[in-house]
């Protein structure tokens, strides 16, 4: 061990000490660990304290959703990639860009402050979460980290998925289609359950198009059917159900009691709601619901922020589990916090996600670090370029029904530009966008010069 003199170490002491831990390292590091501490290493092209965005581009993929990526550059080549919510538009997170050229993109959290109320509910907060997103595969490649790591510590290594699957009229062909996702590893699953499948059925729906309670049991032989094919000791939940109000939610849920779901998402549609259903603003209806049923409640897919959209689900047991989206709710940090909340308090946490691997890479990071977590979506499992769209992740990136949380700097995620162009919906591949030099979305600023009364009451322009 290292001499010391009184309390100061000397030097050849400080010496000896260094060469030991060094040493112990070299023994005990396995070859990954040491590639993976060269990868992680600071980016030494980098002066973090000099490092400014220069512009924010876009490119839209189409796939089974439109995907909007974001790309904000900075003035030392370092760039990183965000992604705002399937099927929304790219337009809403451009509109922030004069709000972010010219700062220091490591300044995540005072960034995200100035632009929090530009944000919104459903795609509305798409904008806000692609650069948190960008801000945070910037700042990882930077400091050689991967994103997990600047908001946290990872609770698990590989993310569960669980994927949509589209009904059929026929509960044999509906229940082979979940047959097929088991058969691909996957461990958790959800079925579309629309009222829809039983409408051309004699006194199964009424006037208002929602269920008899001859249509509820027709409705429950879908249930039993995957039940009885994929088995009754796995997570299964469902969504889609309709145009339900309240009381509809409440005989719904019940009547599917007996098949131990993973959770009914999004049934209230009617009243007091945001339009779409799935981002409810009156926690009192769904407390009603949750109360009322021992099926457990989800919802909050197109909700943004945690004051803004979850805190009163979460505060009033409203819901049994929180379905924040991160392109909606606010990326990774944001819904990091959500998620905290949601688990000091009880409440259940599952992640929807619907968009390109760019998003689920962000997602996965911040999953990673939430302590308590049911499952993640993917809803592309079934487009075999999915994929192909990126390069960094080992594939395939969903595999046999998880997702390995990369330890690479940032996201750890680069696009394939060949096959992403192969793919774009309109416009180029992250073309100029100049439209979106001026502000667009502002608070009060003052322009100049301008007409105004000086101290002696003449008018001055200045």
């Amino acid at each position: 061990m290292a001499k010391t003199v009184g309390k100061r170490w000397t030097r050849r002491g400080m010496l000896a000490a260094a060469g030991s831990v060094v040493g112990l390292l070299k023994m005990t590091e396995g070859p990954g660990l040491a590639g993976a501490a060269l990868q992680r290493a600071p980016n030494r092209n980098s002066a973090p304290s000099g490092l400014k965005i220069t512009d924010m581009r876009s490119v839209l993929v189409a796939s089974n959703y439109d995907y909007p990526i974001i790309r904000i550059d900075t003035n030392q080549g370092v760039y990183g990639l965000g992604e705002v919510r399937d099927a929304g538009r790219e337009g809403t997170a451009l509109v922030l860009k004069p709000h972010l050229v010219g700062k220091n993109p490591l300044a995540i959290e005072p960034l995200l402050d100035s632009i929090r109320n530009f944000a919104g509910q459903q795609r509305l907060g798409g904008g806000y979460s692609a650069v948190d997103m960008a801000l945070h595969d910037i700042a990882g490649k930077v400091y050689g980290v991967p994103a997990w790591r600047l908001i946290g510590s990872k609770y698990r290594d590989q993310i569960r998925c669980y994927c949509d699957t589209d009904q059929s009229k026929d509960p044999k062909v509906f229940a082979e289609r979940l047959k097929k996702r088991k058969a691909m590893g996957f461990t958790f699953f959800k079925m579309d359950l629309g009222t829809s499948l039983v409408a051309d059925r004699e006194g199964a729906v009424n006037t208002r198009r929602t269920a008899t309670e001859k249509g509820l049991g027709y409705l429950c032989e879908y249930v039993q059917a995957v039940r009885d094919e994929i088995g009754w000791d796995v997570p299964l939940a469902t969504d889609h159900f309709g145009a339900l109000t309240v009381n509809d939610s409440i005989r719904y849920a019940r009547a599917f009691e007996k098949y131990d779901l993973a959770w009914a998402e999004d049934m209230i549609q009617v009243g007091h709601l945001g339009p779409g259903g799935d981002a409810p603003k009156n926690w009192r209806a769904y407390q009603e619901l949750t109360s009322s049923t021992t099926t457990p409640i989800a919802t909050g897919e197109s909700l943004f922020g945690l004051e803004e959209g979850f805190q009163a689900f979460i505060d009033n047991r409203a819901v049994d589990i929180i379905h924040p989206d991160p392109l909606t709710s606010g990326a990774i940090r944001e819904t990091k916090r959500i998620a905290d909340y949601a688990s000091l308090h009880g409440v259940q946490v599952a992640i929807h996600f619907a968009g390109s691997p760019v998003g689920c890479l962000a997602s996965v990071h911040m999953a990673a670090t939430i302590k308590d977590m049911l499952a993640m979506e993917n809803h592309a499992v079934d487009i075999p370029w999915w994929g192909d769209l990126v390069t960094g992740p080992s594939k395939p990136i969903v595999n046999r029904g998880f997702v390995t949380v990369p330890d690479t700097p940032g996201l750890g995620v680069e696009l394939n530009e060949d096959v992403v162009k192969e793919h774009i919906r309109k416009g180029g591949y992250f073309a100029p966008t100049p439209q979106f030099d001026d502000y667009i979305l502002d608070r009060f600023r003052l322009g100049g010069p301008y007409p105004h009364l000086d101290e002696n009451g003449r008018l001055v322009n200045k």
